[in-house]
């Protein structure tokens, strides 16, 4: 596919502790990026890491001119480092994704190529629809059990991978939005549709239902886009190994779920 006219894109790295797979991630992006975009920028959002990614970023930033660097010190949160990076994009359109290796490069290209055909479309990254899948896995052809062997040497929790596949189908029978993967935190299209609220009121990945729920009500197209989420292989996931932790951490999308199916009724 040739370059787009005036086709421009800010990518979102949101980072917290994530040196190891940034190495490999922004030299990927960037030679994407540029065999498709005529205009783009990689903003790395760092909520103070203590593993010298600002070290890291400022070797690239030498090699990389179109790579800018952001730090957080106060109110560490992955929805409030993307909010900050929208804010300070430089362009309309926008895409973010996780710097923990799961989200790979062929993936990011099948979100931007969906998006230089129609630009007035939100793509979302999908682990649950045809073409998607989990921690390496085809979740259409393969059983839960061939997921836990991918994990044996990663650096991700099996069950952390189920609850999020119970929380996932429990919030799509809840809100009915036709989005089957609500926590995805992939996505790309038009930043002036991103309200702040839908940010601001979250606690982690939970804004992501608030997020797709606000685009719906707007009235917004969305597809979802089939992608298989690779285990983690370097650093260590944020997500915890304790069950009850973990269900302490599933409740504010359950109350996202709440608030939104509210919001939905009373705009239909």
């Amino acid at each position: 596919m040739s370059l787009k006219p005036n086709m421009e894109l800010s990518i979102i790295l949101p980072v917290y502790n994530e040196h190891d797979n940034l190495k490999f991630l922004i030299p990927q992006l960037t030679k994407l990026s540029k065999e498709l975009l005529n205009k783009y920028e990689i903003l790395v959002v760092d909520d103070d890491s203590s593993d010298e990614t600002d070290k890291l970023i400022e070797n690239l930033q030498n090699k990389y001119t179109n790579l800018r660097y952001i730090k957080r010190i106060i109110n560490r949160s992955l929805p409030l480092s993307i909010l900050e990076g929208i804010k300070r994009s430089k362009f309309k359109n926008t895409l973010w994704l996780d710097a923990d290796g799961s989200m790979d490069i062929n993936s990011v290209e099948l979100l931007i190529r969906e998006f230089i055909e129609d630009e007035t479309k939100y793509y979302i990254g999908s682990r649950f629809v045809n073409g998607g899948g989990y921690k390496g896995q085809n979740s259409q052809q393969n059983s839960i059990f061939q997921i836990f062997k991918s994990l044996r040497n990663s650096e991700d929790s099996f069950l952390a991978i189920y609850l999020s596949i119970l929380f996932n189908k429990i919030l799509e029978s809840a809100l009915h939005s036709g989005v089957r993967d609500l926590t995805s935190g992939f996505i790309i299209g038009n930043k002036h549709n991103f309200n702040e609220y839908n940010f601001i009121e979250s606690n982690y990945g939970d804004y992501f239902v608030y997020l797709v729920s606000d685009l719906v009500i707007q009235g917004q197209k969305i597809k979802e886009v089939g992608y298989i989420c690779k285990p983690r292989v370097h650093g260590s996931s944020k997500t915890s190994n304790n069950l009850m932790t973990l269900i302490r951490l599933g409740l504010p999308y359950i109350k996202a779920a709440i608030i939104c199916k509210k919001k939905m009724k009373q705009r239909r």
